[in-house]
């Protein structure tokens, strides 16, 4: 059957059903016929749409996008002549099943925790402030998000969160329920205390607080399927670091530390609490190395050797090989473009800086996850 006054064929449901299924909810990242968002769906016989589609809250940040995508979508079905398009809000009983087909279940587990993950968890460790750990895991995350992985940072360090402006992340997490939803910049999904603060209020908590926080952000937050989650850890070995290695025990330590010998001294110990974690340490980055001058020569403003005394002595203590993955030279455009919410690795073009940290990721990205705990599906015959 045609379309009166055209040649081409009248579309069916079927077909603008498939085309739906293309769309992704924006802040999900899964179709939204997946998710039950599709309510109505008629054609009429002109080539006419009707369509229904529910937003998860009434107050969905992202609806213009979805109204957007679904609407180039519907039109894009050979013969559609128009849509009418709806927008409904589910109800408290389809937010529910909503959040239990996404967790696999009503629980409010920890993903990473289980056996059967295959994300890679790197707690980015330091033993002081001030040596740039956070500057680098953004700068790992944008960098293993731009080789087409699935990437998550959790903003751990609650007293002195810094992620979101370094990540351009200007926008809240949206509550589904008990279930969060985290916003993305730079193709990484991130969740950070300063989203849930006004302005640059200082969050004052205890240990029990600390520990909960963090727990609430890894299990009530909708990750989705992540190949890497890394989370920004506090400076030194207090209740953050301890509550990580009791969350998700599988959770491997890169330790970052300047060329310093005073850094390198206390960022040994933050990579010795693994050995009363019983965590793995992934490896060692040095940042800060030596500044590259406009005559290609070096200057060390904070020494050298650092990285490599960390990585002997954390060798040495944990009976494993730690390497020293990365020397982050000092380059100014490092830190503007953090302050612009850009990480450097994202800008076009490369430096020193930007090499060594696409270095490091890609060490990283080719480490798989190991099997141990794994169930492979399968059972011993029965002997007949």
């Amino acid at each position: 059957m045609s379309v009166p006054g055209s040649a081409g064929p009248l579309p069916d449901v079927a077909g603008v059903r498939a085309a739906l299924a293309t769309v992704k909810d924006p802040e999900i990242r899964r179709p939204i016929t997946e998710l039950d968002m599709v309510a109505d769906l008629a054609v009429d016989e002109r080539g006419g749409v009707d369509l229904t589609v529910l937003l998860t809250i009434a107050a969905c940040p992202l609806r213009d996008t979805l109204v957007n995508d679904v609407t180039a979508a519907v039109r894009g079905v050979p013969g559609v002549t128009d849509l009418r398009l709806t927008l409904g809000v589910m109800t408290d009983d389809q937010r529910t099943a909503l959040r239990e087909k996404l967790r696999g279940g009503p629980g409010r587990e920890i993903p990473f925790a289980r056996p059967e993950s295959r994300t890679r968890v790197y707690a980015v460790a330091s033993g002081k402030g001030g040596v740039g750990k956070s500057t680098v895991t953004v700068n790992l995350a944008a960098a293993l998000a731009a080789r087409g992985l699935a990437v998550g940072v959790l903003d751990a360090d609650v007293y002195g969160f810094s992620v979101p402006r370094m990540l351009g992340v200007t926008g809240r997490p949206t509550r589904v329920g008990d279930m969060i939803l985290p916003p993305q910049a730079n193709g990484v999904k991130v969740i950070s205390v300063g989203m849930f603060v006004d302005g640059n209020t200082p969050v004052v908590w205890r240990g029990p607080m600390l520990h909960r926080a963090l727990q609430q952000f890894l299990a009530d937050v909708f990750w989705g399927d992540l190949d890497v989650l890394l989370l920004d850890l506090p400076p030194g070995t207090g209740d953050i670091a301890i509550s990580t290695a009791q969350l998700i025990p599988t959770a491997e330590l890169l330790v970052v530390t300047t060329p310093q010998a005073a850094a390198a001294e206390v960022a040994e110990r933050a990579g010795a609490i693994a050995l009363q974690t019983r965590q793995r340490v992934v490896g060692v980055v040095e940042n800060m190395a030596a500044l590259v001058l406009p005559d290609g020569s070096t200057l060390d403003v904070f020494g050298t050797g650092g990285g490599d005394t960390v990585a002997a002595s954390l060798s040495r203590l944990t009976g494993t090989d730690v390497p020293v993955l990365g020397r982050i030279p000092l380059e100014v455009g490092v830190r503007t473009a953090g302050d612009a919410g850009v990480p450097v690795v994202a800008a076009e073009g490369s430096s020193p800086a930007t090499d060594a940290l696409r270095q490091v990721a890609a060490a990283l990205a080719a480490r798989a996850r190991p099997l141990a705990g794994v169930s492979l599906g399968i059972s011993p015959a029965a002997r007949r």
